[in-house]
């Protein structure tokens, strides 16, 4: 059920297509009070009546007007009221200053052909990058997320290498570190104007997941050892990792790099609301 006094988080929001051929949308709310969660469905009729900026993640709204459908347990929505406008992401000044850490992480690579390989990837796609989120809904979802992500799992190798007495080789757990979600800039796509997260199109059509995309590239260019801790970075085949840690000697590399990105996932900052409040 929902309250009209109730103040709800945004959570996620998508527009479909009905059998009918119309618009509808779908938007899921968090309470901010028991954070229950609020599975709503919108008509196109109610949709052209709204900014889009209104279904951003981590937007605070009141419901004003709707009905519960218990026999689908959604609520149809017909008058939302913004609450609290969340941030976008970070800034231009945030975005430069992470840009500048993760070229200090690149530089750490000391083996040249690996150097130069990683270094190309970030020159050539350096636009996309900065802006791109690191998930849809689950961690790091606003402009700038990935970059975030992406130089917090850098600095945790940093902390954690530093205290290893096990052998190591710096050079590829950076750069699986930097290169493991580097698909994700063609995985996602993200309205620089209303914050609104989608998976792009096409991206489906020739890549199984954004951990493929980064395994395909380091085999390819014979830096096996990175791409395997890329393959394995999800830990669980049916969380979408190539390599499934359950495996058999395995080289603790690959754990450190799953360890690592989920660190970052669950620590992270995960919305724009909580982003605004740090």
């Amino acid at each position: 059920m929902f309250s009209t006094e109730d103040i709800y988080e945004v959570v996620i929001f998508s527009i479909g297509d009905t059998k009918a051929g119309t618009k509808m949308g779908k938007l899921q709310l968090k309470n901010t009070t028991d954070d229950t969660l609020l599975n709503c469905i919108l008509w196109e009729e109610t949709l052209n009546r709204f900014d889009n900026k209104i279904f951003r993640t981590g937007n605070l709204v009141r419901i004003v007007s709707a009905s519960f459908n218990e026999k689908f347990n959604n609520c149809l929505v017909s008058a939302l009221e913004l609450v609290k406008e969340a941030k976008l992401g970070i800034n231009e000044t945030e975005i430069e200053k992470y840009w500048t850490k993760l070229q200090y992480y690149i530089e750490k690579i000391k083996d040249e052909k690996l150097h130069n390989f990683v270094a190309e990837q970030f020159k050539q796609h350096e636009q996309q990058f900065k802006i791109m989120p690191a998930a849809k809904l689950m961690h790091h979802n606003y402009i700038g997320g990935l970059l975030v992500h992406t130089v917090e799992c850098a600095e945790f190798a940093e902390l954690n290498m530093a205290k290893f007495t096990y052998k190591t080789n710096e050079d590829e757990i950076y750069a699986a570190c930097l290169l493991h979600d580097f698909g994700k800039i063609f995985e996602y796509t993200i309205d620089t104007e209303t914050g609104l997260i989608d998976y792009a199109p096409r991206f489906r059509e020739e890549w199984i997941s954004h951990s493929q995309y980064g395994f395909s590239i380091c085999m390819t260019a014979g830096f096996k050892m990175v791409a395997k801790m890329i393959a394995a970075h999800h830990g669980r085949t049916d969380w979408g990792a190539i390599i499934d840690l359950d495996q058999k000697d395995l080289e603790p590399e690959l754990y450190l790099i799953h360890f690592i990105d989920n660190l970052s996932a669950k620590f992270g900052k995960i919305s724009t609301r909580l982003l605004a409040e740090n």
